[in-house]
């Protein structure tokens, strides 16, 4: 490399050697390049090496390196447990980590993804959200389900619900495009999304993230589990890559998986509809003859951009995606 690419600069009698871009990103995040081991030629500052450090200070998810491809490891197989026929009511366990109490008041920088948050919700925050709720009855996906994990895991993939929840969003959005549209910076043009690139919000020990499956719309519910597999696994590590984590047209976030039934999810610019994911509890419901029985009740919480997206049209795509979860054979007929 030339000498114009590259800066120098002294520490304790030797030169670090980092281009002027590693340099203004130690300087923006307080990092002082004599605290950072190089690893490139000649100890050389790389970014890498900036945002690993900036990692195990904050917690931060980093990208993988484009030098090697990093491949999750296939889950190992579970035994499907026969359902019991009386759950026990679940009691959540406290994370057990030790408190320490100094009695002083503890201020820190906004950094990496955190900093990412605030200025995507500050965006976000600008959109006028409409809410629309319902209930699903998942009696018939649960026992499909069932039915179908154990030839999941001989194919060396775990299947969960999410997987039909995103392939019946993607039929839905066929059907009603404009909630996989963006709108620009001056409310002047609508731009529809040929991809179905619909993203997954995940609970990580370093934050919330939201990686996407891309081309839902020509993906089967296997390759789709194959792919949050993936994603899943690769976003435990701490190793999403950007191209994971951008292209998003359209979001899910399963926050049933912790707790809760109904929500008020938050759209993620520059996207325009969102749906959150209560849990699945076992509830009395009647059937047509008024007869008592027992339904696995979910509810849904959906949010839209009420510049473009009238409750009329929300409410229509969320009962063609909830007759698809409720009669899973009927996804049949529409799946390419």
């Amino acid at each position: 490399m030339s000498h114009e690419e590259h800066t120098h600069q002294e520490i304790k009698g030797h030169k670090t050697l980092a281009t002027p871009a590693v340099r203004r990103l130690a300087m923006e995040n307080n990092i002082k390049l004599s605290e950072i081991v190089g690893t490139g030629k000649d100890n050389r500052i790389l970014k890498e090496d900036i945002l690993n450090y900036l990692a195990k200070q904050t917690g931060a998810i980093l990208p993988p390196s484009p030098k090697a491809e990093i491949v999750p490891p296939l889950p190992k197989p579970e035994s499907v447990p026969a359902p019991p026929k009386d759950k026990a009511r679940k009691i959540p366990v406290p994370v057990s980590r030790p408190i320490v109490f100094s009695g002083k008041d503890k201020t820190e920088p906004i950094t990496g993804f955190h900093k990412a948050m605030v200025k995507t919700m500050n965006a976000a925050l600008k959109i006028p959200h409409f809410g629309y709720c319902d209930e699903i009855d998942l009696t018939q996906l649960v026992q499909l389900r069932e039915e179908l994990k154990p030839l999941a895991q001989i194919r060396g993939v775990k299947l969960s619900f999410m997987p039909f929840f995103i392939k019946a969003a993607s039929l839905g959005l066929l059907q009603y495009p404009i909630l996989n549209a963006s709108l620009d910076e001056n409310c002047q043009n609508v731009t529809y999304k040929a991809s179905h690139n619909i993203g997954v919000a995940m609970d990580t020990e370093q934050g919330l993230i939201v990686p996407n499956v891309k081309n839902v719309q020509v993906c089967s519910v296997f390759e789709i589990a194959s792919e949050l597999n993936r994603l899943q696994a690769l976003g435990s590590a701490g190793q999403l890559g950007t191209s994971d984590l951008t292209g998003g047209t359209f979001t899910l976030s399963n926050v049933g998986t912790i707790g809760g039934t109904y929500t008020k999810p938050v759209i993620l610019p520059p996207e325009v509809a969102i749906g959150a994911l209560g849990k699945i509890q076992v509830l009395p419901r009647f059937n047509g003859k008024g007869e008592v029985f027992k339904a696995q009740i979910m509810n849904v919480s959906w949010s839209a951009d009420h510049r473009i997206i009238d409750g009329a049209t929300m409410a229509r795509f969320s009962n063609l995606w909830k007759s698809y979860l409720e009669n899973p054979a009927s996804m049949l007929l529409d799946l390419k």
